[in-house]
């Protein structure tokens, strides 16, 4: 499988619950913080719940 990295840009500062615990799962604790896992289905669906939080690369 592929690797995606994801990078958090904006601030999940007055974001719903849900999209911050999204970030969570997805191993963010800070601005700017880069995370890289395997592209399947389960990473796109969250990447999609916090698309406008975060910059993708695939590789």
């Amino acid at each position: 499988m592929s690797k995606v990295k994801i990078t958090l840009v904006k601030s999940p500062i007055d974001k719903p619950k849900r999209q911050k615990l999204t970030l969570k799962a997805l191993g963010f604790r800070k601005m700017h913080q880069t995370v890289e896992h395997e592209n399947n289905p389960q990473i796109q669906g969250m990447i999609r719940v916090v698309q406008h939080l975060v910059q993708v690369n695939n590789d």
